[in-house]
């Protein structure tokens, strides 16, 4: 039984998990202190044009400007409403100018955020694009029938000026009355954002996206999800007044929690939503997956560990591998990672069971939300794959920089960076007019200093003849540490004890982000833009179920006749190498 629970009870984090049983398979956290931006839309002002980059900065609000790079530019904003091919940017565009944006993706380190001026508003059964006049057509999930009869409708809506709508798979045997409902209310929505955006200069927010609520309401409410369990009174009302205006069918299926068990805790998904930030996953027969995360992509390495469950080493790694592949699909949905992933799969010989892994990891995909785009597997053993961000990482969101390591997991040891200290010391006192090095060190390393490399110390101060104090600071951990140096002309401070010259402000760092600010208010809240009627709700008809099943059964398009030919192989786009057999490799890699 699949069901939606709403955890509220917390003011500052409101939690959304989607669970099959008792199995977590998707998670969305909203925390009060960290927007999530991607989709709000903003009035900006260009800052600078690159004609190098073919792009443009603009300033939206934010420290850092956004990267709006020229396709992303509808032609209203540009000189004579055209594409000229024999100008640049800079002839098409002027600073200062005032546009508004989208935010495509959200800024990540020292990445801008990613913007558009093609506006996209998502509906439960529409996409409404109001400004870009080649947008419109079917969400690539619809197939077979289903597409053709969508496609019928979706021309049967009134037409939007200078723009077009894409059909969710939510829109699948909806009535031309409900998706017209829901592009009037997008229509509406995009009306107030234009009206609001002549009221004031740049930079400021518009419109703010849908909150985790109304979300989740609208990207995953169907008929699979039996219940939704809400566990505070505010958010109950909330979810309640979103159903009864977009899906009155399912109002019946939302109900207040109010057992004195947690919520989470009775489907017990607590500890699954704690595992989701570990970098170790378990699996069922004893194996495992290590995600890391770098700057350039996301790897995962799958380990037998302590998995036997197979015949041979072959049988093992396919079982393994076959776990794997579904459990990777569940992490990617539940962390919400995006951009690239290398998953390093067992090595297996047989070809045929690398067929069976890649199959089984796109039927595991499927009940994704975001487009995955996924490869072969290589000689080397490695599958590459692209997930859609679609926003920032459950890892991204709740975590912060730890201000020792920055992110690689490991500091340097004691014994090392107190050496690496020693030639820094010297390095100093080979300055002119220098009389005095002081370094100050964490406890450890100042310890390992004073008492296994004294000797080495006295050395150095003979031979320069000049001071070296060794300050341990409370205040500093490995691999941090301070060295200055006193020329002759300070007096004062090197009259000063060792003591007295500890840096009690050593550890204090500051951490710059920008959802530490106060929350903007936007001009434009989704409630404020309410329609102007409940959605109306088509009931279905017996015999017309029964026509469109007979109709589908005797319409399916027959299948492709194999050739009969010994030995016969489809013509390929390609000419196989005739080089030697490494050469040969490489292509049929490529080819993967």
């Amino acid at each position: 039984m699949k069901r939606i629970l709403i955890n509220g009870r917390q003011q500052e984090e409101l939690r959304v998990a989607s669970v099959d049983g008792q199995r977590l398979y998707n998670l969305d956290i909203e925390n009060t202190s960290r927007n999530n931006n991607k989709g709000n839309i903003y009035k900006a002002a260009v800052t600078r044009i690159e004609p190098s980059l073919e792009a443009a900065f603009v300033d939206f609000g934010f420290e850092r400007h956004g990267f709006l790079p020229l396709k992303e530019i509808s032609k209203e904003y540009l000189k004579d409403g055209v594409y000229d091919k024999n100008s640049t940017i800079k002839d098409m565009l002027k600073e200062g100018q005032e546009l508004i944006v989208q935010i495509e993706r959200e800024q990540r380190g020292n990445k801008g955020a990613a913007l558009t001026t093609f506006v996209s508003l998502a509906g439960k059964y529409l996409v409404l694009m109001p400004n870009n006049p080649k947008a419109g057509g079917v969400s690539r999930r619809i197939e077979g029938e289903d597409r053709k009869e969508v496609r019928t409708i979706l021309n049967q809506l009134k037409d939007i000026d200078s723009g077009g709508n894409i059909i969710r798979t939510a829109g699948v045997g909806k009535s031309l009355e409900e998706l017209q409902w829901d592009q009037d209310y997008l229509t509406q929505l995009w009306s107030s954002i234009k009206e609001s955006a002549f009221n004031k200069k740049a930079p400021f927010l518009i419109y703010r996206e849908s909150n985790i609520i109304i979300r989740t309401l609208r990207d995953h409410m169907d008929d699979s999800i039996s219940e939704i369990l809400v566990d505070e009174k505010n958010v109950y009302e909330r979810a309640k007044e979103f159903l009864e205006l977009t899906m009155p069918q399912n109002i019946k299926k939302l109900q207040l929690y109010e057992d004195k068990v947690p919520l989470f805790s009775k489907y017990q998904i607590e500890s699954q939503i704690e595992s989701a930030f570990n970098r170790h996953v378990s699996l069922p027969s004893g194996g495992s997956l290590i995600i890391d995360h770098t700057e350039a992509l996301i790897s995962i390495d799958i380990n037998s560990a302590k998995s036997t469950k197979g015949s041979d080493i072959e049988e093992t790694a396919l079982n393994t591998n076959l776990e794997a592949a579904e459990e990777i699909a569940r992490q990617l949905r539940i962390r919400d990672l995006g951009g690239l992933v290398v998953i390093d799969f067992i090595d297996m010989l047989s070809v045929q069971n690398q067929k069976k892994v890649e199959n089984k990891i796109r039927e595991a995909v499927k009940l994704d939300k975001a487009r995955v785009q996924i490869g072969k597997i290589s000689r080397f053993g490695l599958l590459e794959l692209s997930r859609q961000r679609l926003r920032l990482s459950l890892r991204e969101s709740n975590e912060q920089l730890c201000h020792l390591c920055e992110g690689i997991g490991k500091i340097r040891n004691t014994k090392s960076i107190a050496l690496a200290i020693l030639r820094l010391v010297e390095d100093e006192l080979l300055k002119e007019q220098t009389t005095k090095v002081v370094a100050e060190l964490p406890i450890d390393v100042s310890t390992y200093l004073i008492n296994e490399k004294g000797s080495e110390i006295n050395v150095i101060k003979e031979k320069y003849d000049s001071e070296v104090i060794i300050v341990p600071n409370p205040h500093l951990e490995r691999p941090k540490y301070i060295i200055r140096r006193y020329r002759s002309d300070n007096d004062e401070t090197v009259r000063k004890s060792s003591y007295e010259l500890i840096n009690g402000n050593a550890f204090e760092y500051q951490y710059e982000n920008e959802d530490d600010k106060e929350k903007i208010s936007a001009a434009i809240e989704e409630k404020d833009v309410m329609p102007a009627k409940p959605i109306p709700v088509s009931k279905p008809s017996i015999l017309g179920n029964l026509f469109k099943a007979i109709s589908k059964m005797f319409s399916s398009e027959p299948k492709k006749k194999k050739s009969t030919r010994k030995n016969y192989r489809p013509r390929k786009n390609y000419r196989p190498h005739k080089g030697n057999k490494y050469q040969r490799n490489r292509n049929q890699d490529r080819r993967k």
